[in-house]
């Protein structure tokens, strides 16, 4: 009896205090968050219920994950050059290294996989269901060291060791209303956009753990969440411009990132919590990233090709500092001191990238024309010789004697580069297009404009398409004082597509633009030399330095580029977007 009394008395309470409750007034701000909330939350929890009671097995997952990298797989060395792919196998070969070395202590023993994917544009790493993780050159890139390499490495294992990837495969399999089967179709996207906070957190602790196991550091995974954190700053917070350091491609991805991920501020703080937790504070020794020095070395060529040729410069020389033989980071130095009128650090640096590579007619050109650059012309010949005994192999080439005809013409004159040439005073006449027309030029540097103009037009009818033959035979027809012929060598020049693949593609383009400004100034037709001399200096810096015109072209061109500029200054035009720069000579 007392037993249901006191369930009554129970009873009768509940249903006093839930009176008492509806009629009580509650303070909450109207609002559907509440309800969106729920929802989301409910929608997460129902999409994950089902994945959980059909868990696949390892070999399934396995099996898709095969299926998706090889579809992920087939483009990334597409349109790369042969040397560019060695390079590009080097740091593969690289990552899977580490990869291997930090994915043996993960707990799920599946066959893991590493790719890398050379594009410096690519600033990210994902990974896909049965072990296969894929890193971005541009991520690789940001990074000084192997343990931050062995962080994110480990931090993408973790996304596959705790089933993060393969969740996505069958909710993204759900939702998409596409058969496991069929998974072919769902694209890389889906697994670069990151997972839940809760799960990134989760890769980033277990991700440094494994580095830790296999004895690298976890400053590793803070060094790397604080270049994240300066990203972040930079291309997000600040919405800073990525021309310096980032393409705006990169930069999209960056913030795309940052949209997907945990803010870097958080992973910093739990990683050190977790460093302090382990009592990993002793664990301070890096090791260097062994392939850094193409990663500066590719900094480098991007920052020549945007015309920073300073910053170019910086990076080529670290490149150099940790692989000295390392031939894009020399050619690099070369000429962008080539570019900055530092002509004797470009020829040092051009000579031993041809040490480096054996033989390249392009860079054999650039090694000629930064020798010449230092107008001492017997000291020029002298150091071409002097590498040419270090490589007999070679002499019996026809554009390498070209080049030293051209230095021996500067040096002591006609009749000694026929010699040198060949015997025969007719062995100039039988040179092919290409060559001709380098020997054309090589009578531009040395005054004798006559004979220059003959070589130059005997490669034009030849080769009537090629851009950089009109436009040299129109430097000749103007020191020759024929302004009309220069003139419609420069407009035909002008008005030519100089393919992608040529060599010195952007150097060819402003050239031809400066020829015709620099002849309609002289043909009096001020107005128009003057808009196309803003558009050829902006997209060619070394034009507004005038140690480098006087080194390159004639007194003449030296003179009208000067009175251009005063004339620019004089009406108040606002200069290229670069700044001049500043050379020992200045």
């Amino acid at each position: 009896m007392k037993r249901w009394l006191l369930l009554g008395l129970v009873v009768m309470l509940g249903i006093v205090a839930l009176v008492w409750s509806e009629r009580r007034p509650v303070d909450v701000e109207v609002s559907p968050a509440a309800l969106l909330y729920f929802v989301a939350d409910s929608e997460w929890e129902l999409s994950r219920l089902p994945v959980a009671l059909t868990r696949l097995s390892d070999q399934e997952e396995v099996d898709i994950g095969n299926r998706l990298a090889t579809s992920y797989s087939r483009v990334h060395y597409r349109g790369l050059t042969p040397d560019q792919a060695q390079q590009a196998q080097t740091v593969a070969n690289y990552v899977t290294r580490v990869g291997g070395t930090v994915a043996v202590r993960a707990h799920r023993k599946l066959p893991y996989k590493f790719h890398y994917i050379p594009d410096m544009d690519f600033v990210n790493a994902f990974a896909l269901p049965g072990g296969h993780v894929f890193i971005g050159a541009g991520l690789v890139a940001l990074m000084d060291t192997e343990d931050e390499l062995a962080a994110v490495l480990g931090h993408e294992i973790e996304h596959i060791d705790h089933y993060h990837c393969v969740e996505r495969v069958q909710m993204e399999s759900r939702l998409r209303k596409i058969p496991l089967g069929e998974l072919l179709e769902l694209p890389a996207a889906v697994f670069e956009a990151g997972y839940s906070k809760d799960q990134e957190l989760e890769a980033d602790r277990e991700g440094t753990r494994l580095a830790v196991w296999a004895s690298y550091s976890p400053l590793g995974a803070v060094r790397l969440f604080e270049t994240f954190d300066r990203l972040y700053q930079e291309y997000v917070r600040r919405v800073k411009s990525p021309q310096e350091e980032l393409g705006v491609l990169a930069a999209q991805i960056i913030q795309g990132y940052f949209r997907s991920h945990p803010l870097p501020s958080e992973r910093i703080d739990q990683i050190r919590r977790l460093i302090a937790d382990e009592h990993w504070g002793e664990l301070t020794r890096e090791r260097d990233l062994e392939v850094a020095h193409i990663f500066w070395a590719e900094r480098a060529e991007r920052a020549y090709s945007a015309r920073h040729y300073d910053v170019a410069a910086g990076y080529a020389k670290r490149s150099l500092d940790l692989q000295p033989n390392e031939l894009a980071a020399l050619v690099t130095l070369g000429r962008a001191e080539f570019s900055r009128a530092n002509f004797t650090e470009a020829a040092a640096a051009l000579r031993k990238a041809l040490d480096v590579i054996t033989f390249d007619d392009e860079l054999l050109e650039d090694y000629g024309d930064a020798l010449a650059a230092r107008h001492e012309p017997a000291v020029a010949l002298r150091d071409f010789q002097d590498w040419l005994a270090h490589h007999s192999d070679l002499t019996k080439r026809l554009d390498l004697t070209v080049e030293l005809a051209g230095l021996t013409l500067a040096a002591h004159g006609d009749a000694a580069a026929h010699a040198a040439l060949a015997s025969g005073s007719d062995a100039a006449a039988n040179l092919p297009p290409e060559l001709a027309s380098r020997f054309g030029w090589w009578y531009y540097h040395s005054g004798n404009f006559d004979r220059a103009a003959e070589l130059l037009q005997s490669a034009v009818r030849a080769l009537p398409a090629d851009p950089l033959f009109q436009t040299r035979l129109g430097w000749a027809l103007l020191e020759q004082h024929n302004l009309e012929g220069a003139l419609q060598r420069f407009a035909r020049a002008y008005d030519m597509n100089v393919p992608a693949e040529r060599s010195h593609r952007a150097r060819v383009l402003a050239e031809r633009r400066m020829g015709l400004a620099v002849a309609q100034w002289q043909s009096r037709q001020f107005d128009r030399a003057l808009i196309i001399f803003r558009d050829a200096a902006s997209s060619q810096p070394e034009w507004f330095n005038p140690v480098w015109v006087e080194a390159v072209y004639t007194p003449g061109v030296a003179k009208a580029i000067e009175e251009l500029k005063a004339e620019l200054k004089k009406r108040h035009v606002a200069p290229p977007p670069y700044a001049p720069f500043t050379s020992p000579g200045q």
